[in-house]
């Protein structure tokens, strides 16, 4: 994995030059220049009417741009059909827009159907895909979009996209119509699968603690559809690139770092002289120091323990935490 966190350099999607205006002059997306690798996860955000929903449809020519072209593995799509487009795109939208009359496992059958598969191979692909994003299909499969929740709902959306095997996703408000706490559960678990999968995938929020705990690079649209900075959560957290991402990020953009900030081995100290009633639950090294610090906030207690798989590291103190984010912050 290279620096963003992405599975390759290759660059998956390629937009140049693009740019949506409409026919009374109102400019939605200024000209366009990103490139987004291939696996990984970028995040589109910024204020309302910032063309970045605008941006996504532009992709998969929901919206068609006035300007520029746009590559996917270095085929102009511009220049294709763009219902044949649509059906090689994972679509994922915040009203999921599940067929209401349809049974779930139809729901998520629908693209391989138009693709020709057999109605046994579709349903097959269905099941798994449900059992992928946590959904059992023996409980689920037969049940209506009402009878679920708005999360479940959320999954059985997401495996829809998926049934065809997309190498793109794109997701538009994905989380915004759930809960706060169902959210954040839905990111991370969708966040493991993402990884698991090797998709390539732009999901559009509004949120920017959102964006910079999901993206593996972050790209913030000022009003106006002008591109202001795209970059990792870190680096936009730590170098915002001008007055409007400054203000956009926050004043507490300092503490937005501990989400994506890695415990680092120089930070631990030995066990030496601590008591182990002091000592909170055990993370991995691979957590950030926001996890570590929920932990200590959590179990109420002076250290947490550090480990690496079996192996215990040393413990992590709010002092560590400290030096951690004041080492980031300096880098």
């Amino acid at each position: 994995m290279d620096a963003t966190g992405s599975a390759s350099s290759e660059v998956m999607i390629r937009l140049s030059g693009v740019g949506k205006t409409y026919d009374d002059g109102t400019v939605a997306v200024q000209a366009l220049d990103l490139e987004i690798l291939r696996g990984e996860l970028v995040v589109l955000v910024g204020p309302s009417g910032c063309g970045k929903s605008t941006t996504l449809k532009m992709i998969n020519r929901l919206i068609e741009p006035t300007t520029g072209t746009i590559e996917i593995d270095g085929e102009d799509v511009t220049r294709k059909d763009p219902v044949q487009l649509r059906r090689g795109i994972g679509y994922v939208i915040q009203q999921i827009g599940l067929f209401p009359h349809q049974k779930i496992v139809t729901n998520v059958m629908t693209v391989p159907r138009l693709y020709g598969e057999s109605k046994a191979t579709a349903r097959q692909r269905a099941n798994e895909l449900l059992d992928l994003v946590g959904l059992d299909p023996a409980t689920y499969a037969d049940r209506y979009p009402h009878q679920l929740s708005g999360g479940q709902r959320q999954r059985v959306g997401v495996a829809r996209a998926l049934a065809a095997n997309p190498p793109v996703l794109l997701m538009d408000e994905p989380f915004g119509a759930v809960d706060p706490v169902v959210r954040v559960r839905l990111q991370d678990e969708f966040k493991h699968l993402q990884r698991d999968l090797g998709k390539t995938v732009v999901l559009v929020t509004h949120d920017i603690d959102e964006a910079v705990r999901m993206g593996d690079r972050v790209a913030v649209f000022a009003t106006g559809g002008r591109l202001a900075q795209y970059a990792t959560p870190a680096e936009l957290l730590g170098r915002p690139a001008d007055d409007f991402v400054s203000d956009f990020v926050g004043s507490i953009r300092g503490l937005r770092r501990l989400a994506v900030t890695p415990i680092d081995a120089e930070h631990l100290e030995p066990l030496d002289g601590i008591s182990t009633g002091d000592l909170a639950a055990t993370i991995d090294i691979g957590a950030t120091l926001e996890e570590a610090l929920a932990v200590l906030l959590r179990e109420d207690k002076a250290v947490v323990g550090v480990r690496r798989g079996s192996q215990f590291v040393g413990v992590l103190t709010p002092n560590g935490i400290h030096r951690a984010l004041r080492a980031s912050l300096a880098e």
